[in-house]
C-alpha cells in the first residue's frame, strides 16, 4: 500500500500532461533550472568574499566560570 509501481506513476505522468500539456511543463523546468543556475552562480560569487575576510580573523579563546550569588 505505501510503494507505488511504475504503472501508478505513468498514469500520474499522463494526467500531469494532459493538465498541463507539453509546452507548459516546458517552460515550468526551464524556469527551475535557471533558478537553480542562478542560485549556484550566486553563491559561488560570496565564496571568495567569505574567505577573504576569515585570513584577517583571530580567534580568541576564553573561559567562562559561573558564578554563584549568595
Amino acid at each position: 500500500m505505501g510503494s507505488f509501481s511504475i504503472w501508478h506513476w505513468l498514469i500520474v505522468l499522463v494526467v500531469v500532461l494532459l493538465i498541463f500539456g507539453t509546452k507548459k511543463l516546458r517552460n515550468i523546468g526551464s524556469d527551475l533550472g535557471g533558478a537553480v543556475k542562478g542560485f549556484k552562480e550566486g553563491m559561488k560569487e560570496d565564496a571568495p568574499k567569505l574567505s577573504e575576510n576569515e585570513k584577517g580573523a583571530h580567534t580568541i579563546d576564553a573561559e567562562v566560570k559561573d558564578k554563584q550569588q549568595s
